[in-house]
């Protein structure tokens, strides 16, 4: 029921009131005309905030908004109302000759107390948290028109690394939270909990079938996730946040939270854009006058005169005057991308719920009909009875993604084919093999990568408030996914002239499967007195997950029609078959206490069980202890007006991994491919080991939140150091054993530390004009601190104590002899020769010195600008570390032509060679692995612009739509010697550039 307007009166002498009274008359003749003003407020998601409190200016007039949002009061055209709610920013609005207003409120940032930020099993506030934890916004991550949630965190979290592996759709990222914890590069991932179910982040992809296309077969597990229904994401980074995550959490903790039912009267909202993308760099590549020049250039150093038969390029079989630009040709073509989103909501104090679907495509930069399709449904329902004690929240989401893609990634031929290459078609429209002188790139085409992802996640949550101070309540969570892939090689990929038929057509197809279930019951128990307030919470998790897989070749086929049917190949292979299991149990409490609002201490803690280790190993114990201190509840503070809020914060505590795969304590056989006496047997392929048990991370923290100018200014200052030891590696043993290397605990230490800043600031705020800026940097180092018997082990040539873990151990280049024209390097054995791994002792770290984003927000009135600037100070491999060499027939960079060509020369690159000069192809080799095969990839990257219009409300009556541009890695500022210097690869297609022109509605 809509709440009615009142007058606000103080106490009134008699004599002012009978003053009052007989001026009443002329007040109501001199008052300007009053009028009917209604309205509706909402946050920025469209959802309705009751209890917003709406007052003209000047007067005492006022009323507050209903549980729709919905209000309505008397005012003149003269009047200003003034619209204030706890969190959100006060905004002031003439009344002029309007009656009906639809009104949306921003989050104020500087309201740190009101800001809910999700910590998992808990919810706390920016004023109020021990524990650190970044945070992204639903409204952060609709401004880029991205398909995985990841790639809208970039730059955005501080002590947050996420690196994008390809710019093929469906591929990778790569996601670091404070460092790199263990030895084994799987050891690294994060815990990811989608609406409180945890979601298993490894890759269902198998190399066999997409590691031609996808590096690594990184197939990230978010790429089914449909961004724009989720609310917020929360990323736990230090002991006092994750701990109660126990083992789970030793990496960090990724909490993504879909949008949730909210009361108010149904409203829909849509969605939709559609936009195009582009490779952001090319390589500056020779034409085709200069790639003649360096090839003949290499021969004449051999002293060839006469060209032999395979140099195509220079002998007189291809046209030394035709040019091809291969990076256009093969990715320069224009990916479109389109999506369509719609939700509806509404409900009561009581039942509340949202649904909502999404639609998403991408087609590819290469050349063909290749593109990426995702379909998306989720809902939640949201229920509590009348007295408000029993409560149910149901969350479900459904995604499917349908990836269409060629087999191989066409970079490397696009970087590499010389530029006076044939054409790739004849005058009939067949391929072009130029009697057989080349391999056609668009052979590849032939090829076709088909992966299909389903992805189901449901959880309810059911609770009930006992008393007072308790509750009750339980989760039970649910998800399974579902990968089937395939590749095709058809008998048409290959040439023709070797008379290939569909007995060498090929196929290979994976289908996996992972299914989890997680039951936590929970009690929690609440006091609040004068001075103090309790949190306690205890709860047990009970978690069981299976995988199960299916990988087999096909070969052979009587048609190539029959090559998607793999019943119909003539060999059958079963490359991987079997299944997996993974249970996990645990118990754990945590108990927040509060003193005066100002003294803040958290203490958590966790038992955990898990099915990975053995007998006598399955269990152990995590803890954290977290404190703040509120500086500015303190007296010494109200003596400084400028100092809005200060806190002082620290934890310490141990969590573990056992993130180490399945049955690694075991003894463990496979199939084996040999047979005896017909029979199919099995073959031991791993030793068991009772001793195997978990690793741990020490993580201690300390930080200082300070507010300035009615927190106008946010500065927060985080100091962290992290200690993993127990490192679970191969450990190695004698060839006598039958086995290489046996996985064990090794008496190994890794440590991470950094500074990590945040910086926000309100640099105006007026009624139409507001603009925030935000800045976060982190300045991360990571060391081994000790390797018992390093220089013994396998591991001598990888890692050095004191050094970082992404260290390369290469090569010291110290130049060109000026003579020879050949590389040169440092000789560390003294023993007159370049040889590893003796010689290969300079150590070079690509860990970045520091990475960050900057963004900024700027509104006035109906248009707001956003834009975010993501910077990186580092090392990265250049081209020269894995392109071809110089000289063969193979393009290069322009730069390569500033090169030795004469005794006392001084160049930066030696002598060319076709091949013939043994020396020169040596130091080729050692160049490719030295200190010269490491440059500058520092950047700064345009990471994502959104400018948006909000139309005027008189256009659409009842309707709150904008107008949008959206774009995603615009522009890139860098002197890296390479295509991208995030992914630092020239094999694989780099991120894209993206442009999206978008409309948004909600009524």
């Amino acid at each position: 029921m809509k709440n009615k307007t009142t007058r606000l009166t103080g106490a009134a002498l008699p004599g002012l009131l009978c003053l009052l009274m007989s001026l009443s008359a002329f007040w109501a003749s001199a008052s300007p005309l009053q009028n009917q003003v209604t309205g509706r407020v909402t946050d920025t998601n469209d959802n309705p905030i009751p209890g917003v409190s709406i007052s003209l200016t000047n007067t005492n007039t006022g009323t507050q908004t209903d549980l729709d949002g919905a209000f309505e009061l008397e005012a003149s055209p003269q009047d200003t109302l003034r619209i204030s709610y706890i969190g959100f920013k006060t905004l002031l609005l003439p009344v002029r000759n309007q009656t009906s207003f639809t009104i949306q409120l921003q989050q104020d940032i500087t309201d740190l107390g009101e800001v809910t930020i999700n910590a998992g099993y808990y919810n706390t506030t920016r004023r109020e948290q021990t524990g650190s934890i970044a945070r992204v916004t639903a409204e952060e991550i609709e401004r880029q028109p991205v398909t995985n949630p990841l790639a809208a965190l970039q730059g955005r979290m501080a002590g947050v690394n996420i690196t994008q592996t390809t710019g093929v759709p469906g591929g990778g990222f790569d996601i670091q939270i404070r460092g790199q914890n263990s030895l084994r590069a799987g050891g690294n991932e994060p815990l990811y909990i989608i609406d409180g179910v945890p979601y298993n982040s490894q890759s269902l992809s198998n190399t066999n079938v997409s590691a031609t296309l996808l590096p690594g077969a990184n197939m990230s597990p978010l790429n089914t996730l449909n961004p724009y229904s989720i609310s917020s994401i929360e990323i736990l980074k230090d002991a006092d946040a994750t701990a109660i995550y126990g083992s789970r959490g030793a990496n960090g903790v990724v909490l993504i939270t879909t949008k949730q039912a909210k009361t108010g009267k149904t409203r829909f909202s849509l969605q939709a854009y559609t936009g195009s993308g582009k490779v952001t760099r090319s390589l500056e590549l020779m034409n085709t006058e200069q790639y003649l020049e360096m090839r003949r250039e290499a021969y004449a150093n051999d002293g060839v005169t006469d060209y032999p038969a395979n140099a195509y390029d220079i002998n007189g079989t291809w046209d030394a005057n035709k040019y091809t630009d291969w990076q256009k040709t093969l990715i320069g073509g224009t990916a479109t991308t389109s999506a369509l989103q719609g939700s509806v909501s509404g409900g009561s104090e009581t039942t509340r719920f949202i649904m909502g679907a999404g639609y998403q495509r991408e087609t590819s930069v290469f050349p063909g009909d290749f593109n990426y399709h995702k379909l998306t449904v989720n809902s939640n329902l949201n229920h509590k009875s009348e007295d408000q004690k029993f409560s149910i929240n149901l969350t479900t989401s459904y995604s499917f993604d349908d990836n269409n893609q060629p087999g191989n990634d066409f970079t490397r031929d696009a970087r590499m084919l010389p530029p006076n290459a044939p054409d790739v078609y004849t005058e009939d429209g067949s391929l072009n093999w130029a009697d057989s002188t080349w391999d056609n790139p668009l052979a590849q085409l032939e090829q076709d990568y088909r992966a299909k992802n389903h992805t189901l996640i449901a959880n309810a949550v059911i609770g009930y408030q006992v008393t007072t101070h308790l509750k009750v309540s339980s989760s039970l969570g649910f998800n399974d996914r579902f990968l089937t892939e395939a590749k095709e090689v058809p008998s048409t990929f290959y040439n023709p002239a070797y008379g290939y038929g569909s007995d060498r057509s090929y196929r290979f197809t994976n289908d996996t499967r992972n299914q989890s279930w997680i039951l936590e019951p929970q009690l929690n128990y609440t006091l609040n007195t004068q001075n103090w307030k309790l949190d306690a919470l205890v709860g047990a998790t009970f978690q069981n997950q299976t995988t199960s897989s299916n990988v087999l070749y096909g070969q052979g086929y009587s048609n190539n029609s029959l090559i998607s049917n793999l019943s119909a190949a003539s060999f059958i292979f079963v490359l991987e078959n079997g299944s997996t299991a993974y249970k996990y149990t645990a118990g754990f409490g945590r108990l927040n206490l509060k003193y005066k609002d100002r003294y803040i201490l958290n203490l958590t803690g966790r038992r955990d069980g898990s099915s990975r280790f053995g007998p006598g190993k399955q269990f152990a114990n995590f803890g954290a202890i977290g404190a703040a201190w509120i500086l500015t509840e303190e007296a010494f503070s109200k003596a400084l007006p400028w100092w809005s809020f200060g806190k002082l914060r620290g934890s310490y505590g141990i969590t573990g991994s056992d993130a180490i795969g399945d049955y690694q304590f075991l003894d463990t056989y496979s199939i084996t491919t040999n047979r005896y006496q017909g029979l199919t047997g099995i073959t031991p392929t791993r030793l068991f080991n009772a001793d195997f048990a978990w690793e741990e991370n020490k993580k201690l923290e300390l930080a200082l939140e300070l507010g300035f100018l009615k927190n106008r200014i946010l500065l927060n200052t985080a100091y962290f150091k992290n200690r993993s030891g127990n490192q679970l590696v191969g450990i190695p043993l004698p060839g006598t054993t039958g086995f290489s290397s046996i996985l064990a605990n090794l008496d190994a230490t890794v440590e991470n530390t950094g500074w990590e800043f945040e910086l926000s600031t309100v640099n105006f705020q007026k009624n139409r004009f507001n603009w925030n800026t935000s800045l976060n940097i982190s300045f991360l180092r990571n060391k081994l601190v000790s390797f018992p018997d390093l220089e013994g082990s396998t591991y001598a040539n990888q890692y050095v104590v004191g050094e970082p873990l992404s260290i390369r151990k290469v090569y010291h280049y110290t130049g060109i002899n000026p003579e020879t024209g050949i590389y040169e390097f440092q000789d560390y054995d003294g023993d007159g020769n370049i040889s590893f791994p003796n010689d290969r002792q300079l150590v070079v770290d690509l860990n970045p010195d520091f990475f960050g984003g900057l963004s900024n927000q700027v509104q006035w009135g109906a248009f707001e600008l956003n834009f975010l600037l993501q910077f990186a100070r580092q090392q990265g491999s250049n081209y020269y570390a894995t392109g071809s060499r110089p000289g063969i027939l193979s393009n290069q960079p322009i730069a390569l032509l500033n090169r030795w060509q004469q005794p006392q020369d001084e160049a930066p690159f030696q002598k060319l060679t076709a091949g013939g000069d043994s020396d020169a192809v040596r130091a080729f080799s050692n160049y490719r692995n030295s200190s010269a095969s490491v440059t500058d990839a520092s950047y700064i990257r345009l990471k994502n612009a959104s400018f948006s219009y909000k139309l005027p409300e008189s256009l659409l009556q009842g309707v709150d739509a904008r107008i949008y541009v959206q774009g995603q890695n615009l522009v890139t500022l860098t002197r890296y010697a390479g295509s991208d210097p995030e992914t630092q690869r020239i094999d694989n297609l780099p991120p894209l550039r993206f442009l999206t022109l978008g409309l948004q509605a909600n009524f």
